[in-house]
């Protein structure tokens, strides 16, 4: 599944607008493939520097910008937001809102009120501190 999303994701972010300025693309499709088995191997992987590299990868090649990279909460429930969440937290925040907090969990919003109010989880000025929602994820 993971292998599936990271394709797409490179298909309707990089090689379709190729596609329509360069007309073919000859075999970069499969190519393609190849490398999002790859990456999700890698980030699925036993080797957490690998993982946070494919994602960093990953992240940098098909959410270019100048701005910080901020999905919505519901990227966090994709299997690419998953391994993400778990592997990293939240590439370019300290802390989370509640919502986004949630969707890492796999939780409501109200559900993180809960954990925050029996610390189980850290609360941050900003919200909820990713480090604990990484930490509650990979315990």
């Amino acid at each position: 599944m993971l292998a599936a999303q990271i394709a797409t994701i490179i298909r309707t972010r990089l090689l379709d607008p190729l596609e329509i300025l360069f007309d073919d693309v000859g075999d970069l499709p499969s190519r393609a493939d190849a490398v999002a088995r790859r990456m999700a191997e890698a980030m699925e992987g036993d080797d957490e520097a690998a993982a946070v590299h494919a994602i960093a990868r990953l992240i940098g090649a098909v959410y270019p910008g100048d701005a910080p990279f901020d999905p919505p909460a519901d990227w966090w429930r994709t299997p690419l937001g998953r391994v993400v969440a778990r592997r990293m937290g939240h590439p370019a925040a300290q802390a989370v809102s509640y919502s986004v907090a949630g969707a890492m969990l796999g939780v409501t919003k109200q559900g993180v009120h809960d954990l925050v109010r029996r610390g189980k989880l850290e609360r941050d000025e900003d919200g909820v501190t990713v480090a604990s929602v990484r930490a509650r994820l990979n315990s």
